[in-house]
């Protein structure tokens, strides 16, 4: 999809995150859908198209005040929000609509994850027939084996797959909402308790209630709102099996569905990695950020773990990636695609607390289920 006559207006999270006992998932998306209405200088009444997520759109435009032209309520895991951008703007692109909310809560603390077939499958689903018996619904235990086996292939060390977690504290420590500030060591990491080995507990993420909430318009409108507009310059989207087991998955350790996602993201936004600034991939363990910064195509297949390693992530380093502290430090309420877009815009607008200077772009990537689905846009505060 051609990005460039589009432009995010207004973006806000809930305004607590990490345990918020008193919202339902239902309140956080509309406390975040709030905050990003208040951002863009917007009532909802002036909205004309929304998306939603796990929850019905009727209920949230009720709940909103909005009566909308045009809904969405595509659900393929933690992207879910990245392909509803791009559904958006396709929306607007045919004149269904001027004006989208995109909302996402999830009270995953303090009430559990939404009901949905991403964690035991729909009835008469491949995954109830053939995945459930070999993972017992374990989220660590599906990527348990495929990491085990790059690390045969690689020759990645337990030490670099723990160093993933590690530098992400650093960014979480420069960050006042993170819920894990405090600083942690390899040597830490590897002695916290195994869940699905090699995954252990601190290569795991956070479990968090949090909400967010994006408003799109086309290039042409972005000037009638208060703040400086961010442009959507490049989207791609993949699917390629299941929800449950990346099993079923043609490669698991070189996930087509990324690289696919990504010629779609750089081919539509006519820039290579190279061209990015700023990184946030979707974290949900440690590994995830090593798959995707290779099927991105930043690093080649085995050597995103040393890359991560050596300290060209962290603070200071020459691509700065997850600076917020990332599902693994800073949030993560069960589908996290929406908090990396966050990041990426707050840092383009010059707003994140770990800023990073002279940032022009900011490539988000997610995944969907485990290696189902992925979607990456590239924001950019150039036209």
């Amino acid at each position: 999809m051609s990005s460039a006559g589009f432009a995010i207006v207004g973006a806000a999270e809930s305004t607590r995150i990490g345990k918020v006992p008193e919202l339902s998932s239902v309140g956080l998306a509309l406390d975040a859908a709030a905050n990003a209405l208040a951002d863009a200088g917007l009532e909802a009444a002036q909205v004309d198209g929304l998306t939603t997520g796990y929850m019905p759109p009727a209920n949230v435009a009720q709940l909103l005040g909005m009566k909308p032209a045009w809904v969405d309520n595509t659900v393929v895991g933690g992207c879910s929000w990245m392909n509803q951008l791009r559904n958006a703007m396709a929306a607007i692109a045919a004149g269904y609509c001027e004006t989208v909310l995109i909302t996402y809560g999830e009270s995953g603390r303090s009430h559990g994850f939404l009901p949905n077939v991403l964690d035991l499958g729909a009835p008469g689903s491949i995954e109830q027939q053939f995945d459930l018996m070999y993972c017992s619904g374990n989220r660590a235990s599906l990527f348990a084996m495929p990491v085990a086996r790059y690390m045969h292939e690689t020759g990645m060390t337990h030490e670099q797959l723990a160093s993933v977690p590690v530098v992400q504290r650093e960014w979480a420590a420069m960050n006042s909402r993170a819920k894990l500030r405090e600083p942690t060591t390899v040597e830490a990491v590897l002695a916290s308790r195994v869940i699905a080995w090699p995954i252990l507990r601190d290569m795991c993420c956070l479990v968090s209630d949090a909400g967010g909430a994006l408003i799109v318009t086309s290039a042409e409108r972005s000037s009638d709102f208060p703040k400086p507009p961010v442009y959507v310059v490049g989207t791609g989207s993949s699917l390629e099996t299941g929800l449950m087991s990346p099993a079923g998955v043609e490669d698991p350790l070189r996930p087509g569905l990324v690289r696919r996602s990504a010629a779609q993201a750089f081919g539509s936004a006519g820039l290579t990695p190279a061209d990015i600034d700023h990184l946030m991939i979707y974290d949900a363990f440690a590994h995830t950020p090593i798959f995707g910064l290779e099927g991105l195509g930043f690093v080649e297949f085995g050597e995103a773990g040393p890359f991560i390693a050596e300290r060209n992530t962290a603070p200071g380093g020459r691509l700065p990636m997850n600076t917020n502290g990332g599902g693994l430090c800073y949030a993560h309420s069960g589908s996290y695609g929406m908090l990396c877009m966050q990041e990426s815009i707050r840092q383009l607008r010059g707003e994140a607390e770990a800023q990073i200077d002279g940032a022009r772009t900011s490539l988000a990537h997610g995944w969907g289920g485990f290696w189902s689905a992925c979607a990456t846009i590239i924001f950019s505060n150039q036209r």
